[in-house]
């Protein structure tokens, strides 16, 4: 039961939707999904596995020649109609976000806004999938190069942006006329169905958009070994995206994978303090820390190291953690206890180690909730160098010279995303090539947006959402030849 009621109510499902119609497992099992700031139950979801999953597919590939060669204005339209009610219904699903994830109401908002902006985007790209005419190399021939649909495709997404990830997705797929399905966390997969419901309001035809809930493995299992499956989206840890990819391997799946990331964010001493700071906040408080693009290890040059902590520690002072429905909350709970506990363990190793607790500190509750956090005196031999917290942790390393900074900041094997400060033009260019990551912040900490490529480099994935070039992971090539002309 959701402890804000809802203006349409039929947004919160309970079934999966799958082989054209809203049903429970084969086995009537069942998954609780759990208010992370209460601990209550709000709702429960089929716990479906491999024989379900294996209907989707089969149901999937009845219809992917059919969307397939559905105009693209038409699949345009469609999904226009869907961004359209995704923003009508945008309080709602905040609503649910909200109880099943635990952001702050008016953080899941934004986030119900951001990810129909790709809804949006990719209902424009639909209009814009274009070939290309080659030159021939001999008379009486001609080339042509044609883009066509991957076919089935699957995404699976994570808890901490459970609408943004689903929607950077499926539209794109959708767009491209490659029928997907979607395997939402089991931690927040509300959402997710909500979704499903709007886009059958906007007149998805059945099967172009499945929602299989449930734990992962037997479901993860099903969609790789399965060679009707071409195509498979993840966001996760790079644990996962490595299992992923080699039961992928026989098939030779298309994969897009977004996995981890230990973001360096970088301040020298010629930088805007308050630019400076206000980019720290954004990146690492933001959803209380539980981004892979948040930053992880904060660098600052050792002469603007005390006038920019001081002003970094006012403003960490202002945030309020709480329940995500309480309007003054700043920053809800964790997704879980685990989440918390992992939080301790790396301010407890940092402390062990010599670091220097200046605000916040360990969480002594049983609860989900975590202190916001600073840190200084942190080294490269603590275990939040190298570890992805995904907690409110600001950890704060020193440097001398700018060579030192980029040496710390691309000593990692993760390369998704990385930020850095400065007012020297020059130095802008040097650091921003020469730093080892899909995506690079200069003087801003944000670096999420429709319109930008999103993705990374070495254990942080292969791929790219977003942009122009997202639609293509969802698309083949085909060289078609003339001859004889």
């Amino acid at each position: 039961m959701l402890r804000r009621p809802l203006q349409d109510a039929d947004l919160l499902r309970q079934q999966a939707l799958f082989n054209g119609q809203w049903q429970g497992a084969i086995s009537g099992e069942t998954l609780p999904v759990i208010d992370p700031s209460s601990g209550e139950v709000i709702a429960t979801i089929p716990a479906l596995g491999a024989g379900e999953t294996e209907q989707a597919i089969a149901f999937a590939e009845r219809v992917r020649a059919d969307w397939g060669k559905t105009p693209n204005a038409q699949r345009a339209l469609l999904l226009e109609k869907w961004h359209q009610l995704i923003v009508a219904h945008a309080d709602d699903l905040a609503i649910i976000m909200t109880a099943e994830q635990g952001k702050p109401l008016a953080e899941a908002k934004g986030e119900v806004l951001y990810g129909a902006s790709f809804v949006k985007w990719f209902a424009e790209e639909a209009r814009r999938i274009y070939g290309d005419t080659l030159p021939a190399p001999e008379q009486g021939r001609r080339i042509l190069v044609l883009k066509q649909p991957v076919g089935v495709a699957a995404a699976i997404t994570p808890w901490n942006f459970p609408i943004a990830m689903i929607t950077r997705k499926v539209a794109p797929a959708v767009a491209a006329g490659c029928p997907i399905i979607v395997k939402p966390s089991e931690l927040t997969p509300l959402s997710a169905l909500a979704l499903a419901v709007l886009a059958e309001r906007a007149g998805f035809p059945a099967g172009v958009l499945q929602v299989l809930t449930g734990l992962p493995t037997a479901i993860g299992q099903t969609l790789t070994a399965s060679r009707i499956v071409r195509k498979i989206s993840f966001t996760g840890s790079t644990r996962v995206g490595q299992w992923l990819m080699e039961h992928s391997a026989d098939s030779i799946k298309r994969l897009s994978l977004e996995l981890g990331g230990n973001a360096p964010l970088i301040v020298f001493d010629d930088a805007d303090i308050e630019l400076a700071v206000a980019g720290v906040m954004m990146s690492k408080f933001r959803n209380a820390g539980q981004t892979c693009v948040c930053a992880n290890r904060i660098l600052v040059q050792r002469g603007i190291m005390p006038k920019f902590t001081a002003r970094l520690l006012q403003e960490v002072s202002q945030l309020r953690v709480g329940d995500g429905f309480d309007a003054s909350s700043m920053l809800g709970p964790l997704i879980n206890a685990a989440a918390r506990e992992k939080v301790n363990r790396h301010i407890a190793d940092a402390l062990n180690h010599g670091a220097e607790l200046l605000y916040g500190g360990i969480s002594e509750d049983n609860g989900t909730f975590a202190r916001p956090t600073v840190l200084s005196g942190v080294t490269t031999a603590m275990r939040i160098a190298h570890e992805e917290t995904f907690g409110p942790v600001a950890p704060l390393f020193m440097f001398d010279h700018e060579d030192e900074a980029i040496a710390m900041a691309n000593d990692t094997p993760y390369g998704l995303g990385a930020y850095f400060f400065t007012e020297d033009l020059r130095r802008a260019w040097r650091v921003g090539e020469a730093l080892e990551f899909g995506m690079v912040g200069f003087n801003t900490g944000s670096i999420s947006f429709d319109v930008a490529p999103f993705g990374g480099i070495k254990l942080s994935g292969i791929g790219r959402e977003g942009s122009h070039y997202g639609i293509d992971e969802y698309l083949a090539l085909k060289t078609f030849h003339f001859g004889s002309l």
